[in-house]
Parts: structure tokens; C-alpha cells; sequence
């Protein structure tokens, strides 16, 4: 698929301390509209705390950012309403069931009534949950749940989607039927971007920064990192910048 050349997120010298400690060490990068944009690192170098600024959570300590169109600092509500979040620590409550999820989540996002139930009979036709519509969360299987709190996420029609580590704890199977939904949403124009520290997954990715110690170490086409670091994987990219 083509990529547009318009940037929807654009981030400069983005810096985020707490305390002496600098979580985002001056990043600098573009995503363009339509990219699935993987943001790549072991846990702990900072991607959480970024994606939590990118999505109007945090605030930055210093730095320029815009997202889908709006400025971080000032447009917060507006860049809230453009997109979509979906974390692997929380995403859907367990004592709600799916349908009652779907409903939830479809409020917050400013969805009307009938646009809900419309929406909603559609995503689990989709999926295939019409049996777990009344189901509690807490009782469907692990990979059931991704699936479910991604669609939840672009119920909405959102410009972006954030994934944050959406993968965590699932089997392979789950990981590709999850990342084969990415691919759908992209398809549909919606942005994709997601923080992973399986490095396999970069390789589904239009581009992917990699972040070592709170700094952007790489940034590019997984091909194109694969041949600057003479590399058969990204796997192997990785490791090569994280002895560095």
C-alpha cells in the first residue's frame, strides 16, 4: 500500500523528565497518515511514557508535538477525539460484559445510541462473539479480549490508533489474527501506532523506530535497517544497537 506523504504526527525534540530522570531523551520523528509506525524497545526505554504524551495522557516536558493535526499542549480534548488506545495492562473491564464494554466505550468515544447498537452487532457478527455477548469479560479467553478491546478502540472511526504492547502474553496464533486486524484498519485509512518489544512484529511495520535508553537509536523501513546493519532480522538489529 502507497503511504501518503501528509504527516499526522509530528514530534520534535520531544523530552519527558521525572525528577534527574529522563524517560524521552529529545525524539524526533514524523508518522504519516495511513502508516502502521512501529515504535520499538525493550521495556523500559521509554515507549509507554511517549505513547501516554502522543495520546494527551502526559505532558511533555519540552518539545513540539502535534497529533492528527492538533497541538499537544493546548488541543488536548480534540487529539483525544481523534484517536484510539489500546493497552496490553488495560483495556476493557472484566466485571462488564462484552456487549456492555462495547456500549461503555462507545459513550466515552461520543457515539449516539443507535450508532452503538449498530456498531456493535456489526464488530461481533464480525468476530464471531454473538455467543459472548453477555458473557463477563473476566471469562473469555485472553486472546478474545485483544481482539475485542482493538475493535473497541476504532469503534470509533478514529484518524490514529495507539497500541501499547496490544500482543503481550498471547500465543503466535493470536499475535498474527491480531496483527491481520492491523492490517485491516490500515487498509481502512486508519493510522497505526504500536509499541512492541517482540521484534518480529517490526517486520509487519511501513517503518519502525528503535528506542535504546530513552533515545531514538534507528529509524527506518525494516529492510532498509536490515541492510544498514548488516542484519538477516530485526531481531538481530536490535541486539546489535543495544550492545552499542
Amino acid at each position: 500500500m502507497s503511504l501518503s506523504n501528509e504527516n499526522i504526527i509530528t514530534v520534535k525534540n520531544l523530552v519527558k523528565k521525572f525528577g534527574t530522570f529522563v524517560a524521552n531523551d529529545h525524539l524526533t520523528f514524523e508518522v504519516k497518515k495511513g502508516e502502521i509506525f512501529g515504535f520499538l524497545g525493550a521495556n523500559g526505554a521509554g515507549k509507554t511514557t511517549a505513547i501516554k504524551i502522543l495520546c494527551g495522557l502526559s505532558y511533555p516536558t519540552s518539545g513540539e508535538l502535534s497529533v492528527a493535526g492538533f497541538d499537544i499542549y493546548t488541543q488536548r480534548e480534540k487529539v483525544k477525539k481523534n484517536i484510539g488506545y489500546m493497552s496490553q495492562r488495560f483495556s476493557l473491564y472484566d466485571d462488564l460484559t462484552v456487549f456492555e464494554n462495547i456500549r461503555f466505550y462507545g459513550g466515552i468515544y461520543g457515539l449516539r445510541k443507535k450508532e452503538i447498537d449498530s456498531r456493535s452487532h456489526d464488530l461481533m457478527q464480525r468476530l464471531g462473539f454473538e455467543s459472548a455477548r453477555n458473557k463477563l469479560i473476566r471469562d473469555i479467553p485472553l486472546g478474545w479480549k485483544q481482539k475485542l478491546a482493538f475493535s473497541v478502540a476504532i469503534l470509533h472511526n478514529p484518524k490514529i490508533v495507539f497500541l501499547d504492547e496490544p500482543t503481550g502474553g498471547v500465543d503466535p496464533i493470536t499475535r498474527r489474527q491480531f496483527w491481520d486486524m492491523i492490517f485491516e484498519a490500515a487498509h481502512g485509512g486508519i493510522t497505526v501506532f504500536v509499541t512492541t518489544h517482540y521484534m518480529d512484529e517490526a517486520e509487519y511495520c511501513d517503518r519502525v523506530s528503535i528506542m535504546v535508553d530513552g533515545r531514538i537509536a534507528a529509524l527506518d523501513t525494516p529492510d532498509n535497517l536490515k541492510r544498514q546493519f548488516s542484519a538477516p532480522s530485526m531481531n538481530e538489529v536490535f541486539i546489535k544497537l543495544a550492545r552499542t
